[in-house]
């Protein structure tokens, strides 16, 4: 058996797990052998500041997946990192019973290879790591000071480059609007009007954000300021029309 999740929630909210949650999990997984599976598709390779998210939270999984990062979405590459509990195996068996084939025709792609290498060198190079950490604490604090008392904005979350704010109806009641009115939709079209991609997420009124980690403390306040003129902008018109 194993147990595959994302360190932090990507797609489906941007949602990062309450404290102990992972030192629970871990000790209900060794306990009955379980393995433990890291999905770093989103969270690997700097997006929360650490090399991987599994990292960030002191995870120690048996295999991890891993995907955009790598190549930095440049060309199509994914892959999984084997532990040392599985290669064990892996390898014992094949000396028993002859090397398991695990290849395929496109495995091992030259030039995606060759992206991913160039890819992983400029991150070490730059630090973006290092940046993503610094300029991610930066980015949701300032969301947090932009719409932390925004009537619209129930929630406010970020974890290194990944941010989420959350739309309700009655943020104090934690009500949320009716989904037919597609509030996280609207706010990510006016921002998309002036120049910032930030994502309607599919579950939920949430608009989420996954910069570049190249991003500048320049270009997240201007993020900021142009999200809080399309969140205004919405919230003016949903709350005439409520009125």
């Amino acid at each position: 058996a194993a147990f595959i999740a994302e360190p932090v929630m990507g797609t489906g909210g941007i949602i990062e797990p309450p404290a102990g949650y992972w030192p629970a999990i871990q000790q209900v997984l060794k306990k009955h052998d379980i393995l433990l599976i890291s999905d770093e598709v989103v969270c690997g390779f700097g997006r929360l500041g650490s090399k991987m998210g599994a990292q960030h939270f002191g995870i120690e999984p048996d295999l991890i997946t891993v995907a955009k990062g790598l190549t930095s979405a440049y060309a199509p590459l994914s892959g999984v990192i084997v532990g040392d509990k599985v290669w064990d195996v892996i390898a014992r068996g094949s000396q028993e019973h002859g090397p398991m084939g695990h290849g395929w025709t496109y495995s091992g792609h030259p030039v995606c290879a060759a992206a991913a290498l160039a890819n992983l060198a400029i991150i070490e190079r730059e630090n973006l790591v290092g940046n993503a950490a610094d300029v991610g604490a930066y980015f949701g604090a300032q969301l947090r000071n932009a719409f932390g008392a925004h009537p619209l904005v129930g929630e406010v979350r970020s974890v290194g480059m990944l941010a989420a704010l959350e739309f309700m109806a009655d943020k104090d009641a934690r009500t949320p609007f009716d989904p037919a009115l597609k509030i996280g939709a609207q706010v990510s079209a006016a921002a998309l009007q002036r120049g910032v991609i930030a994502r309607a997420m599919p579950h939920g009124d949430i608009l989420g954000f996954a910069p570049p980690l190249v991003m500048t403390r320049a270009e997240a306040d201007e993020i900021v300021g142009i999200v809080r003129e399309a969140v205004d902008e919405v919230a003016e018109r949903t709350l005439s029309t409520a009125g």
